[in-house]
């Protein structure tokens, strides 16, 4: 008597619902995050693009996405109409002291806001963050009558000194992060005889490196594309920053926007190279410096 066997197929196994509810929220979630950096990019592709360009080319409807001429003359231009190596120059002077000098400020008292046990402390940090509230164009004027009467104008140093002694944000970033350091090593450094300064350079100040990196972007960005504080301190060319050397760009009558988003192209590209040798401090600076406060 012969046998019959049935073979019965598997059903599909079909993802359970909130499974698939979850891979549609990330899928939207994504999805909107790329059309937000799209959009982002935008601007700067079009700059990037425009000085390529010749300047009927700039002003053409329906505009071009992609030079039908590109040409290098506008980067030969801007070389040429402008002492742009001094521009650089003198930016990146300000720059590195300003920047450098504000981590180190910042720094200590963030340690000691975080760390140190003194009379007044949290009084005097609220006070410190009640700043952040006063516009800066409420204090330009009694600081340009400052530096007028020492004499620093027209020199660097208005734009360099400020600066260096620290900022109220950059103060509140860095002991929101170390408020997420476990303490334990610096008891042992202190065991071990090291001072409270010896703690802090020793210690706290390598454990810090991602959120320094963090505010040392930030600070690069504003210190590196002022122009309202360079406009209002310097006079003499030969001591302009890169932000208004680009303005000289722009004639009375008629600008050539071809040749300034060629200057604006090379001024943006050390941003661009810093951000990138420090993203990876900068995103877990930003991840990490929220954790505790």
């Amino acid at each position: 008597m012969a046998t019959t066997t049935t073979v019965v197929r598997a059903a599909p196994r079909r993802l359970p619902r909130r499974q698939a509810v979850e891979a549609t929220r990330r899928a939207l979630t994504h999805l909107l995050l790329i059309v937000f950096c799209a959009s982002c990019l935008v601007p700067f592709w079009w700059m990037v693009a425009s000085s390529f360009k010749q300047d009927f080319e700039t002003f053409m409807f329906p505009p071009t996405w992609i030079p039908l001429w590109p040409t290098l003359e506008n980067y030969d231009k801007v070389f040429n109409s402008i002492p742009f190596w001094t521009f650089v120059v003198n930016s990146a002077k300000i720059t590195t002291l300003a920047v450098g000098g504000e981590l180190f400020t910042v720094s200590l008292a963030a340690f000691a806001f975080a760390r140190l046990q003194f009379k007044g402390r949290d009084a005097i940090f609220m006070l410190l963050l009640a700043t952040m509230m006063v516009p800066g164009a409420v204090t330009i004027v009694p600081l340009f009558v400052l530096m007028h009467q020492i004499g620093w104008i027209n020199t660097h140093l208005p734009l360099i000194i400020p600066p260096m002694l620290g900022s109220a944000y950059g103060t509140f970033l860095l002991r929101q992060f170390m408020l997420s350091l476990p303490t334990e090593l610096e008891d042992a450094a202190r065991i071990d005889g090291c001072s409270s300064f010896g703690v802090y350079w020793r210690v706290s100040l390598p454990l810090m490196k991602p959120a320094l990196a963090t505010l040392g972007v930030f600070a690069f960005m504003g210190q590196w594309n002022s122009f309202f504080g360079p406009l209002i301190f310097l006079d003499k060319v030969e001591l302009f920053t890169i932000q208004l050397g680009l303005a000289l760009l722009r004639g009375r009558y008629y600008t050539s926007w071809s040749l300034l988003m060629a200057g604006s192209v090379l001024a943006t590209i050390p941003i661009v190279v810093l951000f990138v040798f420090l993203q990876r401090y900068f995103v877990q600076g930003i991840a990490l410096t929220g954790i505790k406060g």
